[in-house]
């Protein structure tokens, strides 16, 4: 089946701070639904949408000849080749556990790696460090391949929108508030560190706990991408 695309996606605007906001309908939210800070409401139990899986794959260059949509940096394939300049962090320091599971990766457009930046900022602002980043990173690569999603209309997951998926009826701000890059970071960290024993979950747990999505395990495949993009940037 062929999905229209171009009435879907003249949804990425970016503005002179390079934020980009997808609001059209027809991009769904894609495998959680991030409830308020303290985590009570039901998950929801449907899966994402056959047309806006394939319209957020359009979005993000999934879909070109190459299969991966373009080049990719290091960022895909991997960051650990030993060059990075000293003092980023170690390997051992962002993924302690090992990843879990098979691990998913897509390639980044400026706007994806300025929110990825915004949410390792606000990791360091709020005391997490490097491995709250890597769970923020991999937690928005699930919820929105790290863009920062408007309000999708008629396939909006309730009322979830920004980068982490957050709603407004469940307290995590206003629609104002939660598509700001920097707020939604921030608000996502301050409920992590509220999770006890975080820094010593795994991180699917971790951002679970947060998230409360239906598919809890699906942050896992984007632990590996999440530590690379903080090796490079943090």
């Amino acid at each position: 089946m062929k999905f229209d695309f171009t009435r879907w996606l003249p949804a990425i605007a970016k503005d002179s701070h390079q934020k980009a906001a997808l609001s059209v309908a027809g991009i769904a939210v894609l495998g959680g639904l991030a409830v308020g800070p303290t985590a009570v409401a039901a998950p929801v139990t449907i899966g994402p949408h056959e047309a806006a899986i394939a319209a957020i794959d359009y979005a993000t260059g999934t879909n070109g000849t190459d299969g991966h949509g373009g080049t990719e940096s290091g960022l895909t394939t991997g960051s650990r080749d030993g060059r990075l300049p000293a003092g980023h962090p170690s390997r051992d320091e962002l993924v302690p556990y090992g990843v879990q599971g098979a691990q998913s990766r897509i390639p980044l457009d400026d706007a994806q790696l300025d929110n990825a930046k915004a949410i390792i900022k606000a990791a360091k602002k709020s005391g997490v460090g490097e491995r709250g980043a890597v769970i923020g990173v991999a937690t928005s690569l699930q919820e929105s391949k790290l863009y920062n999603l408007g309000h999708l209309g008629a396939y909006n997951d309730h009322d979830s929108q920004g980068l982490f998926q957050q709603r407004p009826s469940s307290g995590w701000g206003t629609p104002d508030q939660i598509t700001d890059p920097d707020y939604a970071a921030t608000a996502f960290f301050t409920a992590l560190k509220n999770v006890d024993g975080w820094q010593n979950l795994p991180l699917t747990q971790a951002a679970q706990t947060v998230q409360v999505s239906a598919y809890p395990f699906a942050y896992a495949q984007w632990e590996d991408q999440a530590a690379d993009i903080v090796q490079q940037y943090g």
